[in-house]
């Protein structure tokens, strides 16, 4: 149950992240993209503050004593961000969250696979393989599609 709970989170912050991105795209095209991810951050960290305030227990580690490439990952957000930002009014939501998940996906089968940045290594197999093909095929097939409207 509990399992599954997770999965309908996912499935939900997945929609949220395509939103998102749908909705930074039509600002950032209108207002900039830096002035775009500007207020994503200052929004996010806004709330993020008060979730933290209110609700976050105490962690045996802060982030003052967390080891410093762990720190990084927050680098990885603005990427995402001006990505997004930038890319989803030339190419269209479905084509930049393909792409997104796709590249997503790919790192992440790596990263299982060689148990980077201290995770569990899980090797490939034929079923994550597929998927990337899967993933690939859905790509080429929303870029041909894009195509053809064009």
């Amino acid at each position: 149950m509990t399992f599954l709970l997770f999965v309908v989170l996912a499935l939900g912050g997945g929609v949220a992240l395509a939103t998102q991105s749908s909705i930074n795209g039509r600002l950032g095209d209108a207002a900039g993209v830096l002035e775009t991810a500007w207020l994503t951050f200052v929004l996010g960290a806004a709330i993020s503050f008060l979730l933290y305030f209110f609700f976050e227990p105490p962690h045996a580690m802060t982030l003052f004593t967390a080891p410093k490439w762990q720190l990084i990952g927050a680098l990885f957000g603005v990427v995402y961000i001006l990505v997004s930002v930038f890319a989803v009014p030339r190419v269209g939501i479905a084509a930049a969250t393909v792409a997104v998940i796709t590249g997503q996906l790919s790192m992440s089968l790596l990263i299982d696979h060689f148990g980077w940045l201290n995770n569990a290594e899980i090797p490939l197999s034929p079923a994550r393989y597929l998927s990337i093909a899967l993933l690939a095929g859905s790509m080429a097939l929303i870029y041909l599609g894009n195509r053809r409207k064009a």
